[in-house]
């Protein structure tokens, strides 16, 4: 992944047994998660508010689409609904319709998150009217503006949705768990499926830099770009080498908000480390989605597809600690 999602310097109370779920605020105050199970926060360290503007909102370049128009979005994994809060609150200051769909497996994130004075004081009152529906009843209507959440296992309610939307949508933003974590989101299979319900001039946006994931949507035939890297927190800390990755059927044009792979990425790509997550049947489990990809990699480093990762870090002067997921 592009972002690392750091563990959190304040402390918070357990608030949901099951995943382990406490509250934490990032750098810039904003209300978050971490989850004991995965050892993993649900937004980056420098904040879950900075993290939906500069690595979701900010490379979707809303202006790009004229006033009164429909902007169809699917979020995979939206958790505490701050995306979509920042992505309400962005597209109705453009002057967006909204048409929006939701794919997640919890609805404890959500709740717990409008549950939170914290949260609820990040937003205007119409975006928690909106949260609020989506929690209760699934799905919102105002105005013009839409949008449904598809509870369940993603890859059961997706092929449902490209079924109505193959090619029509404006912005895929896929945050799920990391790939070591949650590989089921992060597969072959998957990413070839989600990205078809881009338009030609669609993007799939992510946080997520890993190389595995990059060749993953490589072989979907699409032209990446590596977010630039958030900006240096008040430590001066920079999280990673690369913001996320964005990616397009057609050939992105040029901007401040990404780059070109480089030279280090592409043959991060061709090493074991680019070796992609693979689930043919979407049912398997994140332990044999790993399995299979351990033993794909030991295959093509033995048969001399792929090079050792720890050669291109030495090669690059990379440590493991700067990949991020």
């Amino acid at each position: 992944m592009g972002s690392i999602k750091q563990p959190w310097t304040v402390s918070g109370s357990l608030i949901a047994a099951d995943q382990d779920l406490r509250i934490r605020r990032g750098r810039d105050g904003s209300f978050s998660l971490w989850c004991g199970r995965f050892a993993e926060g649900f937004h980056s360290g420098r904040g879950a508010l900075r993290e939906a503007r500069e690595t979701f909102v900010l490379p979707s370049q809303l202006e790009r689409f004229g006033a009164g128009r429909r902007l169809r979005v699917v979020e995979v994994c939206a958790g505490t609904g701050t995306n979509l809060a920042a992505l309400l609150e962005a597209s109705q200051a453009a002057g967006l319709e909204l048409e929006w769909w939701g794919l997640e497996l919890d609805p404890a994130p959500l709740q717990l998150a409008l549950a939170e004075p914290g949260f609820r004081s990040q937003w205007q009152p119409q975006t928690l009217e909106t949260l609020e529906s989506i929690s209760e009843r699934g799905c919102w209507q105002k105005g013009a503006g839409s949008g449904r959440m598809l509870w369940g296992d993603v890859r059961q309610t997706l092929p449902h949705l490209l079924e109505q939307r193959r090619r029509q949508v404006d912005l895929v933003w896929h945050d799920a768990f990391s790939p070591q974590h949650c590989p089921q989101l992060w597969t072959v299979e998957f990413l070839g499926a989600v990205t078809a319900l881009l338009a030609a001039q669609g993007r799939w946006i992510s946080y997520c830099s890993a190389a595995a994931v990059r060749e993953g949507l490589r072989l979907a035939h699409l032209n990446l770009a590596a977010l630039a890297t958030p900006h240096a927190g008040p430590s001066g800390h920079q999280q990673s080498w690369s913001g996320g990755t964005v990616a397009s059927h057609q050939q992105l044009a040029r901007s401040m908000l990404w780059r070109p792979l480089s030279a280090m990425e592409l043959e991060h790509m061709g090493c074991s480390a680019g070796e992609p997550y693979r689930d043919p049947t979407d049912t398997a489990n994140s332990a044999e989605i790993l399995d299979q990809r351990r033993a794909a990699q030991a295959a093509s480093l033995a048969g001399g597809e792929r090079s050792a990762s720890r050669a291109w870090r030495k090669r690059w002067g990379v440590e493991r600690r700067q990949l991020g997921r």
